[in-house]
């Protein structure tokens, strides 16, 4: 992987420059586990997410990961050291220091998350059915409800929105939050979620008269999702080196998902260009950009059809000595380096674009009730040893049965 690493680092740090860039962004972190003597140690994983989407904007979204040893203020300060914008945020204090007046080149703008405003009366509500608590996340979902109609909107339509409808449901709220917390005990929970809100109360409404700024900081939580969902299955990392590399991995992909492109065809086209990609032109190849060069292709295999014509591989035949080989209960792997993903119905192709690409095939459950593939009835239309007309290993197995093809030495029938 660390071969790998070295070799996407232009295209990581271009995809760096371009969330820095934006006029808002979302952070969160969490915890990633890092091997040490006769142990582990509690890394952190930062992340940092632009999308611009919510607000109309027409740049693409992305996302950038950092790893740090500790979760000290520092590190926030200096992956963000540039950004002058505003930032969508929880209330960790280490983000304190990018709000500061003297900071240099500027201050970053705070934006607090309502979502986690809301889920500290949540949890109040749901396990102790404190009537406060539950009148609290009342009055905050009619806020979120007004955001749905808005999303996507421009900022002045947002604001306008929010002036006429949110305003005074905001105001509302901030003072019955402050009446309910004269009437409680400063040890309570209830008043504990309550300051939480006041204390930064500019922050939380500061999206009244911003409409660039989103109600909550569900993007940036997203985008860490897989990194805790991933602890259960990869444990640990092996090292400080080892964290670098998985943020740089998971800035790849998750911005691959945010743009709706397929991480291991993006991946594996990618690496077979780099070492010949003018590094003037490294913009070509970030996902938004991969994806409008694919985008006709894609669209020509993606095109839905009731019968599934026999698959052929491009111009260029391909090399098909060892498709007899396939096992035909798990995918294929044969040998080659260059391609591009390609979504078939329901089956997921490799689409050759060189003899020796190497290809994969996701076998489906509707491919085989097709005939399609290995032991279905129609077999295989390919001009080489495999089954269908001409081939050694017919179908068989299928629904439909069928025998060798026209010099075939291997047919069988239906069921």
């Amino acid at each position: 992987m660390g071969a790998c690493v070295v070799a996407l680092d232009p295209i990581v740090q271009a995809l760096k420059v371009h969330v820095l860039a934006a006029e808002r962004i979302h952070t969160d972190d969490t915890t990633l586990p890092v091997l040490a003597k006769m142990k582990t140690v509690t890394g952190r994983i930062w992340t940092y997410v632009r999308d611009d989407r919510p607000f109309g904007g027409q740049d693409p979204p992305a996302a950038f990961f950092e790893y740090s040893r500790s979760r000290a203020g520092e590190h926030p300060q200096k992956h963000l050291a540039g950004f002058t914008g505003i930032l969508q945020a929880d209330a960790f204090s280490g983000y304190g220091a990018l709000y500061e007046g003297r900071r240099k080149p500027a201050p970053i703008i705070e934006a607090a998350c309502w979502s986690h405003g809301r889920r500290n009366f949540f949890d109040l509500a749901k396990l102790n059915k404190a009537p406060i608590a539950i009148e609290a996340v009342r009055r905050i979902d009619e806020l979120f409800e007004i955001e749905r109609t808005i999303n996507g909107k421009t900022p002045e339509q947002r604001v306008a929105v929010r002036q006429e409808q949110s305003k005074p449901l905001v105001t509302a709220l901030e003072a019955w939050l402050r009446e309910q917390r004269a009437r409680l005990s400063s040890k309570s929970e209830t008043a504990k979620a309550i300051t939480y809100c006041l204390t930064r109360w500019t922050a939380f409404t500061r999206f009244l008269d911003d409409g660039r700024i989103c109600l909550s900081n569900n993007a940036a939580e997203r985008a860490v999702r897989g990194v805790a969902v991933g602890r259960k299955n990869w444990t640990f990392a092996g090292s400080d080196a080892g964290g670098h590399r998985a943020a740089a991995i998971l800035t790849l992909i998750e911005t691959c998902k945010m743009n709706d492109v397929d991480p291991q065809a993006w991946l594996t086209d990618i690496l077979a260009r780099l070492p010949d990609h003018p590094a003037k032109r490294i913009n070509e190849l970030l996902p938004w950009n991969w994806k409008l060069q694919h985008q006709p292709q894609a669209k020509q295999h993606n095109a839905p059809s009731e019968k599934l014509e026999p698959f052929t591989w491009g111009e260029k035949r391909m090399d098909t000595k060892r498709l007899g080989e396939i096992n035909p209960h798990r995918p294929a792997r044969l040998s080659a380096p260059t391609a591009t993903g390609i979504l078939l119905k329901d089956v997921r192709v490799i689409h050759c674009s060189t003899i020796r690409a190497k290809a994969r095939l996701y076998w489906s459950g509707y491919a085989r009730r097709r005939g399609f593939g290995w032991g279905g009835g129609q077999g295989w239309s390919s001009p080489g040893r495999v089954s269908g007309q001409g081939g050694r290993h017919g179908g068989g197995g299928g629904p439909k049965g069928g025998g060798g093809g026209p010099g075939g030495d291997q047919g069988g029938g239906g069921r």
